[in-house]
């Protein structure tokens, strides 16, 4: 008989997409498994339908406050929802998921830890005593990397609970390159361009990945969306750089020819806001070379200094410039690291991998 897990989330596909959704519908996605998702909608009622196989149930959101989505539907009608379940797998942080554990039915619970809150400080002084009730009331923690267990507070206070089990990808759910549009972007862009994937928020770095583009002789694409488009174009202007390249909101299919076509996947987030890195994880499954900072989260575990890639001083333009300039001078460097990213995605990052870990945890739960 299968285990029954309920997902616990702000938001779910196709309404956002983002790392925590990616990992749920991964984890969705197991034969082992019969998953729901309760997440919030901004529609006006509640709905329920089936995205891909999986049972969603979307409860309406009755306001929103520092990014954090509310729903008194969803609190009544919580311990209903969840009686369904084996287990509760809540997705950290929400705070208004922990809210919702108050009202839970009796089921054994795990959380998967996405980051520490970085931005709302003021207001995690006020939250902080339910979420140290609600951490010390689950039953298991997972850590998407061993770096994060020892660098994050909350994590480091509760080690007999915490497994590490690093996100993983499916390279099947991903389109296939297609041949004829890498030559035309390699046409565009050259053969040794550099690429950024994601939204354009405050904590990925790239203003500083802007500063190590002045006179750089190579290419950079930025592909994304976010709240610093705007500065960020504004950026590139005053500085003439017209070596970047901004090609706003892409589908799948094109971001895999992308990352088919580019020299090296970079990502120059600064803060720890960027808990893993997905994106790094993507650049390795089509063995690219990666570019990141250290941060003393995930993306210090993906990429492997001077092994997968470089990892580079925090806030340090001219070490980013230095790092891309040696890979676009040295094509045997960039091959080399590239091989051994992929080698690593298929030994720690595969999809197969982190349902399997993640089964193993259900199942000694219950």
């Amino acid at each position: 008989m299968s285990i029954k897990v309920l997902h616990v989330y702000k938001t779910f596909f196709p309404e956002t997409v983002g790392g925590g959704e990616q990992v749920i519908f991964q984890l969705c996605k197991n034969a082992e498994i019969e998953s729901r998702v309760l997440c919030l909608t901004k529609n006006s009622k509640k709905t329920v339908e089936n995205y891909e196989g999986i049972k969603v149930i979307r409860y309406p959101q009755t306001l929103s406050y520092a990014s954090c989505p509310i729903s008194i539907q969803a609190i009544i009608n919580f311990k209903k929802e969840s009686n369904w379940a084996d287990i509760i797998h809540y997705h950290y942080p929400w705070p208004f998921g922990d809210l919702l554990s108050l009202f839970a039915a009796k089921r054994k619970s795990v959380v998967t830890y996405h980051s520490d809150i970085v931005k709302q400080k003021i207001l995690r002084c006020l939250y902080y005593p339910l979420e140290q009730w609600f951490l010390s009331k689950v039953d298991k923690i997972i850590a998407t990397s061993p770096n994060y267990t020892i660098t994050s507070a909350n994590l480091i206070n509760r080690k007999s609970k915490v497994t590490v089990i690093p996100i993983g990808i499916d390279k099947s759910n991903y389109p296939k390159p297609n041949l004829n549009s890498c030559k035309q972007i390699k046409k565009k862009f050259g053969d040794k361009f550099f690429l950024f994937i994601g939204q354009l928020r405050y904590y990925k770095g790239l203003h500083i990945l802007l500063d190590s583009m002045v006179r750089a002789d190579y290419q950079l694409v930025i592909a994304g969306m976010g709240a610093q488009y705007n500065n960020l174009k504004k950026q590139a202007q005053e500085k003439k750089l017209d070596n970047v390249h901004f090609l706003g909101q892409i589908e799948d299919k094109e971001k895999v020819n992308l990352l088919n076509s580019c020299l090296c996947l970079v990502l120059p987030s600064h803060l720890r806001s960027e808990a893993f890195g997905i994106t790094l994880v993507e650049g390795a499954m089509f063995g690219k070379p990666l570019i990141s900072c250290a941060i003393g989260t995930g993306t210090d575990y993906i990429n492997q200094h001077e092994k997968t890639g470089f990892v580079v001083p925090n806030n340090d333009p001219i070490a980013l410039k230095k790092a891309m300039s040696l890979l676009a001078q040295d094509s045997k460097l960039a091959k080399k690291m590239g091989r051994a990213a992929l080698e690593r995605y298929e030994k720690l990052f595969t999809a197969k991998i982190m349902k399997e870990k993640t089964v193993s945890l259900y199942k000694s739960l219950l």
